[in-house]
């Protein structure tokens, strides 16, 4: 079975669809590693603030049945696509890794350019696998959160129970 880290983000009735991403989940694939959900400022758009956090799984799917399925439970989540890259989002669902691939597979560029960049993904990430290392930079999380910039993104913790 094949270790994934997904990052889940929501601004659009933040709570009630970053409870059904991960009930869709635990319902799919078991146990979740959940790490503590964040808040923060919208980027790249003028956004209302986003709930994000990282999600830990283990699939027997491909990366490309993988993708797809998480496509399925953004849908019955009300994702509008078709609009701007960088828009307001009922649930947004990504493959950060996939076990230690790297490069494009399936269509999906491994592990995601988002773990290096934003605080939101990079934080969480550290939170529930701080010795795991990146796929291509070989440095752990915990040292990747240590050296970012947090001056660069806000982000705080907010108060969110599942399940």
């Amino acid at each position: 079975m094949a270790q994934v880290f997904l990052s889940l983000g929501s601004n659009i009735d933040r709570e009630a669809h970053i409870r059904a991403g991960l009930e869709a989940l635990a319902r799919d694939f078991g146990d979740l590693t959940v790490s503590r959900v964040f808040e923060s400022e919208a980027v790249g758009f003028d956004g209302a603030n986003f709930y994000n956090l990282v999600v830990g799984i283990h699939t027997d799917l491909s990366v490309g049945a993988l993708a797809l399925r998480l496509r399925e439970i953004e849908d019955a989540n009300g994702r509008r696509r078709g609009g701007p890259k960088f828009s307001a989002r009922t649930l947004d669902i990504d493959i950060l890794t996939y076990d230690e691939l790297a490069g494009t597979v399936d269509g999906v560029e491994l592990p995601r350019g988002e773990i290096l960049k934003n605080a939101f993904v990079l934080q969480p990430l550290a939170e529930i696998a701080p010795q795991q290392q990146h796929p291509l930079s070989g440095e752990s999380y915990a040292e990747l959160w240590e050296r970012y910039d947090k001056m660069k993104q806000k982000l705080w913790p907010v108060d969110f129970r599942w399940p």
